[in-house]
């Protein structure tokens, strides 16, 4: 079964062609950062814009490099939700349109489930069920994965998430929008003994068994402290280095401790912050301890993608839980209301379920 997807959520326009028994074909991104870069974060139009350029040339790109054609897509899959609304339209609109030519079927994916799912595009993946830490600049959610579309919700952010903690202290330090990958690259010359952050809503999880998460008052501590001390280059690097070992303690304790709660043994990290290479350490060093494994996407698969939609895709139609419009493999004679489509800038993924 070969599956086209489609990722258009935000500022990255992401395709990919996926085979059901021969795994990801081929894939393209292009990412928006630096046309954004300007105006301190994204612009939803610009965003939107952007990706009616880049999106059918990538399509292209990516067949080519495949050495596929359109007839022989048996599904298109797409990000219908969570994000802009803008953004996400255009995908949306561009993956129905080709599978109503085509005749073939259309499937909206939830882009956090394409995140939880992405690890099992690795060489050696997860199996089900397992425990998925999905942490990046929008989102910060604990699942527990039983199966595709069987997820449990065990503890989320209750404001900032973790990525978007990582870019608003960067900010505080100077560095331009994205500033998290750059505030971890300078962790890494600091002391993380140096300064004592708070750990939020960690403290009493093991006498009240919270797994949420709150990053905005750690993110205020390194405003006033900074404010204080107007650290030089050295001092900047030991609060993102403090900073950085804040975050990651809270990650890893409830990481391990939802293992614990579950009864399981396997834990998935998926999401941008998911590259980050402290937190890869920590969680390696004691999920071993604890007797657990963690699986992580490919680099390249951590931040938004169009791998993880279409891997989705492909899953759910193997599942059966995706059903196939009439006319399947067949070009459709005329308008068929299962190609009329929304897009769902808010979504729980809960709601995405079976």
């Amino acid at each position: 079964m070969l599956i086209l997807g489609i990722e258009t959520s935000c500022d990255e326009t992401g395709i990919a062609l996926y085979d059901s028994q021969r795994g990801l074909l081929a894939h393209a991104l292009h990412t928006q950062i630096a046309m954004h870069q300007e105006y301190g974060g994204v612009v939803p139009e610009l965003a939107s814009r952007d990706h009616i350029r880049r999106v059918l040339p990538l399509v292209r790109q990516v067949m080519r490099q495949a050495g596929a054609r359109f007839d022989d897509l048996d599904a298109l899959a797409y990000t219908q939700g969570p994000g802009l609304a803008g953004a996400l339209l255009v995908g949306t609109s561009v993956a129905n349109a080709l599978a109503f030519a085509l005749g073939i079927p259309a499937l909206g994916i939830h882009h956090l489930e394409g995140h939880l799912l992405s690890p099992l595009l690795a060489n050696n993946p997860p199996g089900f069920p397992f425990v998925a830490l999905l942490v990046s600049g929008g989102h910060t959610q604990l699942m527990r994965v039983a199966a595709v579309g069987e997820y449990a919700l065990l503890g989320e952010t209750v404001d900032d998430a973790a990525g978007e903690a990582f870019d608003k202290t960067a900010s505080l330090l100077g560095f331009a929008y994205p500033g998290g990958p750059a505030l971890a690259q300078l962790a890494g010359q600091g002391r993380a003994d140096r300064y004592r952050l708070p750990r939020p809503m960690l403290e009493q999880m093991h006498k009240t068994g919270n797994l949420d998460f709150s990053f905005s008052g750690l993110k205020t501590a390194v405003l006033l402290l900074v404010r204080k001390e107007a650290p030089d280059a050295a001092g900047k690097a030991d609060v993102a280095a403090s900073f950085q070992e804040a975050i990651v303690d809270v990650l890893v304790a409830k990481s391990l401790y939802a293992l614990e709660q579950t009864g399981l043994n396997q834990l998935v990290v998926a999401g941008g912050v998911g590259a980050n290479r402290r937190l890869r350490e920590r969680l390696d060093f004691e999920a071993a301890a604890q007797g657990c494994t963690v699986f992580y996407p490919e680099f390249e698969f951590c931040t938004d993608n169009g791998a993880m939609i279409a891997l989705a895709g492909g899953l759910r139609l193997g599942a059966g839980i995706a059903k196939s419009p009439p006319g399947e493999h067949a070009k459709v004679p005329g308008p068929d209301p299962s190609y009329a489509f929304t897009v769902k800038p808010r979504w729980d993924l809960s709601a995405a379920m079976l």
